[in-house]
């Protein structure tokens, strides 16, 4: 399993690919099952995974180990924002002039901001905002907006959140 990190790559840059050109990350069927055991329950203990997979406790800590460090997964836990007092999500279109790949690096550097993706299409980029309140959302627009280069934002605010998986398998 190749570790791919640039010299003097941050973790932060590890975790969201900055910095790095994406290479696709040969997964053995063994790292496979591993990471359909951790997405099944990411607390399950590496002696479970071990027993399921066939590898000794302390050789799946180094796989999963190897698989984080590689950018491959992460081990997270998820949270609904709206039992933790978080009254809004919204995803937000921008369009922009130049180049999206430096306005995208401005925003993934916003803490108010989870997700960003430059995309093809009606925007340039995609951002989603978790917000405690519209007061919270019109300051996170004001910051987009005034961002040099970004020209329009369209605000896609979430009535319900219907379906959010992470189960998409290790193919």
């Amino acid at each position: 399993m190749a570790h791919l990190q640039a010299a003097g790559e941050t973790a932060a840059e590890r975790a969201t690919g900055r910095d790095r050109q994406q290479a696709k990350i040969v997964l053995d069927d063994v790292s496979r099952h591993i990471i359909e055991q951790l997405q099944q329950d990411g607390r399950r203990s590496y002696a479970a995974i071990g027993k399921a997979v066939g590898l000794s406790e302390a050789a799946v800590r180094q796989r999963v180990q190897r698989l984080i460090d590689a950018g491959a997964m992460q081990i997270v836990a998820v949270t609904d924002p709206m039992s933790l007092g978080f009254r809004m999500q919204t995803m937000i279109g921008i369009r922009c002039n130049g180049d999206p790949q430096r306005i995208a690096d401005l925003l993934a550097g916003m803490e108010a901001i989870d997700y960003v993706v430059i995309t093809a299409g009606s925007f340039d980029l995609l951002i989603e905002v978790v917000c405690e309140d519209d007061d919270h959302l019109l300051e996170i627009l004001g910051e987009v907006r005034s961002l040099p280069g970004v020209t329009m934002t369209e605000t896609f605010v979430y009535l319900k959140l219907r379906k959010q998986t992470y189960h998409w398998g290790t193919r």
